[in-house]
């Protein structure tokens, strides 16, 4: 029986408390890896994990140590993954499944500044401030009269994923500015929705009607691709999309089509198929295309937020105690079986999962 539990995480954590906190835990080792660390170094680390913190960045996180099929081989003593973030695009969710391995994120902890990122994208297209800042930039005597923009009262927001951020978003929108919110979620009941302020509909008519569009679901097998030509071209003229949530969800090259065409008021964009994307990106090229780099969730309140959760969330699920946030529950009986191997004891079957 393991008497230490050993954790290993790669290049970065959402926030140093992480470390400080497991510090406190004698029973506990905490190992750091590179993206380029030798293999003779990380191999005996990886051999010994009992559980993996996870970099959420799929492009700020080396393939190598991407929880996959490969990884799992190579570390068969690993009973926990762990995302450092909502997301967990660098986790392969039916092979962690298929190895007895629990995976849990930390969803919840950075909601409030990715709704207030969505929320702050929509209020500065429909005034228009990108587009007149960089205007004022290049022309003189500027006429302020082709710049006039819209109020976000009682417009029409529509969210895709009523997730922890997508109902903070929704709380903001109705509760600010009196917005009617409408919503696309095959797992969340309509009775639920509207216990939120929340009409359900279909994604379609989510397209047809509303006049921004926010994408706040992960990116999973089912949602990949999920916006094509297709929905953008449901959009009304004056309808702006957004995103918050994770690259190759919406497809980039239809949405530069309906930009260049027109065919839409623009778009606010935080997260990319490549991150960061080239300087030539064909939809960094239109004035009414609002950008950042996947950074509606880093806030210091959030990193430190994240950070304490996973860190509470981590020895309490090395304990063998309740855990929330749980997103392969289907695992559980082989995992339990895989703990009270490891340890001598079986965890406790109480958690609960994302909401």
């Amino acid at each position: 029986m393991a008497d230490v539990k050993r954790v290993f995480y790669v290049k970065y954590l959402a926030h140093n408390n992480f470390i400080d906190i497991l510090g406190r835990r004698s029973d506990i080792q905490l190992d750091k890896l590179e993206n380029d660390s030798a293999d003779d170094v990380a191999a005996p680390i990886l051999a010994g994990a009992h559980a993996f913190q996870i970099g959420s960045a799929r492009d700020e996180l080396a393939k190598k140590y991407h929880a996959d099929r490969d990884l799992l081989r190579r570390t068969q003593s690993l009973l926990i993954v762990s995302t450092n973030g909502a997301g967990y695009d660098t986790v392969n969710l039916n092979a962690c499944t298929d190895a007895g391995v629990l995976v849990v994120n930390q969803a919840g902890g950075n909601k409030e500044p990715v709704a207030e990122h969505a929320l702050a994208m929509m209020l500065n297209l429909t005034k228009r401030i990108v587009e007149t800042d960089r205007a004022m930039r290049r022309e003189k005597d500027l006429n302020r009269n082709l710049f006039i923009g819209n109020d976000l009262q009682h417009k029409t927001v529509g969210i895709v994923g009523l997730g922890n951020v997508g109902k903070r978003l929704a709380e903001l929108c109705s509760g600010l500015f009196s917005m009617r919110v409408i919503s696309y979620d095959p797992y969340v009941p309509a009775e639920v929705m509207t216990k939120h302020g929340v009409d359900k509909v279909e994604l379609d008519d989510l397209m047809r009607q509303a006049d921004f569009v926010s994408i706040n679901c992960p990116l999973t097998d089912e949602t990949r691709g999920m916006v094509g030509a297709k929905q953008y071209a449901l959009m009304k003229p004056s309808a702006y999309f957004i995103t918050t949530a994770r690259g190759s969800i919406h497809d980039e090259e239809s949405l530069a089509d309906v930009l260049r065409a027109k065919k839409i008021a623009g778009a606010g964009l935080d997260v990319w198929e490549e991150e960061p994307p080239p300087l030539d990106h064909p939809l960094l090229q239109f004035d009414n295309v609002m950008v950042s780099p996947h950074t509606a969730g880093v806030t210091r309140e959030a990193r430190e937020n994240m950070g304490r959760i996973a860190a509470e969330q981590m020895p309490a699920a090395l304990d063998g105690k309740p855990i929330a946030r749980v997103l392969n529950p289907e695992v559980w009986p082989r995992y339990a079986a895989r703990f009270k191997e490891t340890f001598g004891f079986a965890p406790q079957c109480s958690f609960v999962g994302n909401g």
